[in-house]
């Protein structure tokens, strides 16, 4: 994978001004320990999808190495599910044979709070492409509750998936050890009962307005500190969803956005420019030890290149 740096992305690039809220922003991820973010650059999506994928196994074996287990966040959209596609062709071939995929929990960043054989609930997309030709184990695949799965409200589905993730933690592999002083809160809940486990890879597609998992622009969501979040009225079609909040996505180990097309480029640009998670919500998406814009030449083309 070609690796960024300050001539291929702006990630020392950037207002000067202390008053930006940009900066302020960056200065308190900076403060607990978060690394300047990486911007990859592939010529196409075609590339991105397969640099992407070797890169996550790799990531996934590493954490085993480690852990025992791995954990990865996987994400819908078109650049996200050709990734997913890549990793099953990748499980196919002997020489890449460097993962237990029985030792991979696998969770979603959103879902769209639908019936469960709607053709628009990520978890289809994921179970076909990955989950089954990898043989992941039914009991470590946390899907996000569907519509007619015994919940009649999204706010139902948002607090049982995060129970879900409270369960989660107390596994010991799973455990996330606090990274800085602010994440220490983040995983851990105010009775002192741990809330996220331990996510290796947190997989993010972005949109052409900056959104990530179902945080939209000045959204009630993008000023939620819960790790789960129902959203209603969603500008985008399903309106009904629910996601992981900024709390759980920047608990994450890694954070990598997949982004890919023209149609995107100035929601990177502004991202990696000071722009606020409010306006741009993917600039809010950091985690506590990288985080990694990978990009195709169309999403990087409105970068300044040095």
């Amino acid at each position: 994978m070609s690796q960024g740096s300050t001539d291929q992305g702006p990630t020392d690039q950037g207002p000067t001004s202390h008053e930006s809220p940009g900066d302020r922003v960056d200065e308190a991820l900076a403060a607990e320990g978060r690394p300047t973010p990486d911007v990859v650059i592939e010529p196409d999506a075609d590339r991105l999808a397969r640099s992407v994928a070797s890169a996550l196994v790799a990531r996934l074996a590493a954490a085993q190495a480690v852990h025992g287990t791995a954990s990865v966040v996987v994400t819908g959209g078109g650049i996200g599910t050709a990734v997913l596609q890549r990793v099953a062709d990748l499980v196919a071939e002997p020489e890449h044979a460097v993962v237990d995929w029985t030792a991979v929990d696998v969770w979603w960043g959103d879902e769209r709070f639908v019936p469960a054989d709607s053709s628009d609930r990520n978890e289809l997309g994921a179970r076909q492409t990955l989950v089954l030709p990898a043989g992941i184990p039914p009991e470590r695949v946390h899907a996000i509750p569907s519509s007619d799965a015994g919940f009649d409200e999204p706010e139902d589905a948002a607090a049982w998936y995060a129970g879900e993730l409270a369960a989660a933690a107390t596994r010991p592999e799973l455990m996330a050890p606090p990274q800085g002083p602010d994440a220490s809160s983040r995983a851990v809940g105010g009775d002192g009962v741990l809330q996220l486990p331990r996510f290796d890879v947190l997989l993010l597609g972005m949109g052409p307005e900056g959104h990530v998992a179902s945080i939209f622009p000045d959204s009630p969501a993008a000023r939620d500190d819960r790790p789960v979040v129902a959203v209603r009225d969603c500008p985008k079609p399903p309106p009904t969803r629910v996601s992981l909040g900024f709390s759980a996505i920047t608990s994450a180990e890694e954070v990598w956005l997949l982004v890919s097309g023209e149609g995107k480029a100035e929601a990177v640009a502004r991202a990696l420019s000071g722009a606020t998670p409010l306006e741009i919500p993917a600039a809010g998406a950091r985690g506590t030890r990288a985080t990694r814009w990978l990009l195709d030449e169309a999403a990087a083309s409105l970068l300044p290149r040095g």
